[in-house]
């Protein structure tokens, strides 16, 4: 069985896992909001997630990730760069808003990874900021896009379902904050560092609450709609509430990671039970 955890160890380390978490997110807003999502934009937020997070992950120095001496990183970085390419190829084919939707979130995911601060910072590294820019990012791009790629109309619903898929972020940003705690700098001033392992659950659960309880402020709530979010909501406090600082290895990258994919799941599940009575 060495061969598979080489395998599976390659599909979470090259951000693959998270790329399908990414593009769970789009799916979920492309079946609440009932809009047909282009398949160019689903290729290049898949591909293209691929390439980003490889990038911030593993160095945006060029002695960091241009000269890669270890094998390993080496085929992460080949892959990264096919993934990038195919993610350009599927570019080609987006409407120009939401190519400048791309441009913008694009310029955040810089600040977020470049030093373009004094003293060869980024704001990566500013109290607060990390978990903020990821959400803010995640929520764009699963959201906003997608409905970008097919109207311009951002409306009550749309508004609402951005907030509280930045809540949802922000939320699955805290187990790995909890995890990083014995590596992160104490500059960075993560909720876990500020507010203890316990202290950071609580402000995650009082966000579970939020995240839900937005669920009833829109203007259609579905049967469908309730039971999922419920569904997840459990599944969200439950992951909170098995975080701790010494978790295991694959707890936060695979099994916090994959939520999205599990409440993508849930919700196509649903959404064809509905339509079979």
């Amino acid at each position: 069985m060495a061969w598979f955890k080489r395998v599976f160890d390659f599909y979470l380390d090259a951000s693959i896992h998270v790329a399908f978490a990414v593009l769970s997110l789009m799916y979920i807003t492309a079946l609440t909001v009932n809009i047909n999502v282009d398949f160019h934009l689903y290729c290049f937020v898949f591909f293209g997630t691929i390439g980003c997070y490889n990038f911030v992950k593993y160095g945006v120095e060029a002695h960091k990730y241009i000269l890669v001496a270890n094998r390993y990183h080496k085929n992460i970085q080949f892959f990264s760069i096919i993934c990038t390419l195919i993610a350009i190829y599927h570019s080609l084919f987006l409407s120009k808003q939401v190519f400048m939707g791309l441009l913008v979130l694009g310029g955040i995911t810089a600040l977020y990874a470049l030093p373009v601060l004094p003293r060869h910072r980024n704001f990566r590294s500013l109290s607060g900021f990390k978990i903020l820019i990821v959400a803010l990012v995640w929520a764009g791009t699963t959201v906003i896009l997608p409905v970008y790629s097919e109207t311009s109309q951002i409306d009550y619903d749309i508004q609402l379902e951005t907030v509280q898929r930045f809540l949802l972020v922000l939320v699955l940003l805290v187990p790995f904050e909890i995890r990083d705690l014995k590596y992160d700098h104490s500059d960075l001033k993560t909720l876990p560092q500020r507010l203890g392992v316990v202290g950071a659950r609580r402000i995650g659960y009082v966000w579970v609450l939020l995240f839900y309880t937005i669920t009833f402020l829109k203007s259609n709530v579905e049967p469908t709609l309730i039971i999922s979010n419920t569904v997840f909501g459990l599944l969200l406090l439950l992951a909170l509430y098995r975080s701790k600082k010494n978790q295991s290895k694959y707890y936060a990258s695979f099994w916090v990671e994959a939520l999205p994919i599990i409440w993508w799941t849930i919700v196509v599940l649903l959404n064809k039970t509905t339509n079979s009575l």
